[in-house]
């Protein structure tokens, strides 16, 4: 258990210095307002799909990925689940009108990308990116229908779901990344040498730039705000205890490899999304509660991860 528990720290600690570097350097004045965002695409837009076509093409058969996409049924379950759990506990502690919407969607979605794939391979390697990106694809789906939904209805009183913008989020081009590569296995193409090396140079910026992006987050969200109010407190419930939880209880008795039913587990207890501050700003909810819940789960989820792998490999 020792053992598991230092490879966990370990993984943590090797995100945990490049978040840092990035909230120190934000500290000094080395980012301006656009720089969140610039860094944001580069990932989501260039790095990241680079990443997958490499991780894909190269490490996974076409039988491999073929399994995967029956078990998105998990993900889907659980959020769902958690959407109605949401409500209950928005009730029992009384979380005020004003958040319901968004304490709804902050409860059931998590940060599987600029938190989750990063941790995923520090701990688990090339192999979990499968199962991460069947996990992005079902929390991306319901965060940018029910989840936007959600938060629009309390800043703007009247929600409506955008299917364009939605279909559009979540083909995004990681997603994209990921089908390229698939394609490429199942239909045996092979890529030039030279475009390979190419994507994996790109690729490699994924998880340090994904890293200073949050540290640059948590930096303006500032680490005075936070607080263990008794909204924050039922987000952190549902992010690091109730999540992981009922994932572990859908996935426990399945037939899944070791290794994926790890992955969903450890990807139910990411933070907040770091999209929910952005979303709530543009639909005149409350953005500071949500940059709030970003950084107090983010930093909380350096003390919750290896808690949580410890417990994992316990029974997995």
């Amino acid at each position: 258990m020792l053992t598991v528990f230092l490879s966990a720290v370990s993984g943590v600690a090797i995100i945990l210095v490049m978040v840092i570097i990035g909230f120190i350097l934000n500290e000094r004045g080395w980012f301006n307002e656009q720089s969140p965002r610039i860094i944001s695409r580069i990932v989501t837009e260039i790095s990241l799909p680079c990443y997958m076509i490499t991780t894909i093409t190269k490490d996974f058969s076409a039988n491999e990925l073929q399994t995967l996409l029956p078990d998105l049924r998990y993900p889907v379950l659980s959020m769902i689940i958690l959407f109605g759990l949401s409500f209950a506990v928005a009730r029992a502690i009384g979380i005020k009108r004003s958040h319901l919407g968004l304490f709804s969607s902050m409860f059931f979605n998590s940060n599987t990308v600029f938190i989750g794939l990063p941790i995923n391979l520090a701990l688990f390697g090339s192999a979990s990116i499968p199962y991460v990106l069947v996990y992005y694809m079902a929390n991306t789906t319901f965060f940018w229908t029910l989840g936007v939904w959600l938060i629009q209805k309390d800043g703007m009183k009247e929600a409506r779901i955008d299917v364009k913008t939605a279909l559009k989020k979540v083909f995004s081009p990681p997603l994209l990344g990921f089908i390229i590569g698939v394609l490429l296995v199942i239909f045996h193409i092979h890529l030039p040498k030279f475009l390979l090396s190419d994507f994996s140079y790109l690729g490699g910026l994924t998880i340090p730039l994904s890293m200073i992006f949050i540290g640059i987050a948590i930096s303006n969200a500032g680490l005075s705000r936070i607080r263990l109010s008794r909204d924050a407190l039922g987000i952190l419930v549902g992010r690091f205890l109730f999540a992981p939880a009922l994932m572990a209880l859908l996935v426990l008795p399945s037939g899944m490899s070791p290794l994926m039913k790890q992955v969903f587990i450890l990807q139910a207890a990411m933070p907040v999304m770091t999209n929910a501050p952005v979303v709530s700003k543009l639909y005149h909810a409350d953005a500071n509660y949500a940059a709030i819940m970003v950084t107090e789960t983010t930093v909380l989820s350096v003390v919750v991860i290896p808690i949580l792998m410890v417990i994992i490999k316990a029974f997995i």
